[in-house]
């Protein structure tokens, strides 16, 4: 016959008992602060007073290098936009392609360059976008009218009826829509002055005047023309003349 064996009591953690020295404790306050210290970049002051044994911390200093977030520094007092590098180099080859004309691609300029900050828009009337566009070419004008007669040159301006076509042909490209008001809402994908999460922002108020659509990835901003079509330049013929034969080679050798 086994007798039971007598159950034991369960073991409690062992208390450590913490150092009762004042100059221990010290020692380990003083080292929490210089790791402190030595991990923000300052050294800390000794805070242990031999005289008093310890006193208060009564501060620690900061020093910051140049923050390489800092505004960009850009010519004029307009600030500065974002604009896509797909686009601004679509630009030049719709430019040398003539598939875009350089009023629309001033007048998109223009108006880019125009936004209110973070809300996609700019507040141009035609009129003010023509006056805005001449206004190199009125202070040439003028000073064109100073000389004689003879040695005046033709100074070249934009009108308002091609900035209206312009416009109209950039709404097509899907570049702008209009806003109302004389207002113009820019395709943010494309040019952009703000920040991402006013962008964002912008984005989703379009998406949401534009949820009706019936393909909305074919509805502003989505899908961005002009589209590019081969195209053969004209031939300068005589057609409508005599034919004139051409010359014969003399053969050689």
């Amino acid at each position: 016959m086994t007798s039971d064996l007598p159950s034991r009591k369960p073991r409690r953690p062992r208390v450590v008992p913490l150092a009762t020295s004042s100059s221990d404790a010290s020692a380990v306050h003083d080292s929490i602060l210089s790791l402190l210290g030595e991990q923000l970049g300052d050294a800390v002051q000794t805070v242990t007073d031999p005289r008093v044994g310890k006193r208060r911390l009564k501060g620690v200093h900061f020093e910051y290098d140049t923050d390489p977030r800092a505004v960009h520094e850009m010519a004029g007092d307009a600030g500065y936009s974002l604009a896509s590098n797909w686009f601004t180099q679509l630009l030049g080859q719709l430019s040398i392609a003539n598939s875009i004309s350089k009023s629309q691609l001033c007048v998109f300029l223009y108006v880019a360059g125009g936004q209110t900050p973070g809300t996609g828009v700019a507040e141009y009337t035609q009129q003010e976008i023509t006056d805005g566009l001449n206004e190199l070419a009125d202070k040439k004008a003028a000073k064109e009218a100073g000389k004689p007669a003879a040695e005046r040159k033709a100074v070249k301006k934009i009108t308002r009826p091609t900035v209206n076509r312009a416009v109209k042909a950039l709404c097509e490209y899907k570049w702008f829509e209009p806003a109302g008001n004389g207002r113009i809402r820019l395709n943010v994908h494309l040019w952009f002055q703000g920040t991402s999460g006013a962008q964002h922002d912008v984005l989703a108020q379009i998406a949401e005047d534009h949820k009706g659509d019936d393909d909305p990835a074919s509805a502003f901003p989505h899908k961005i023309g002009p589209e590019v079509l081969h195209h053969q330049e004209e031939l300068q013929l005589n057609l409508e003349g005599e034919a004139q034969a051409l010359p014969r080679e003399e053969r050689t050798g």
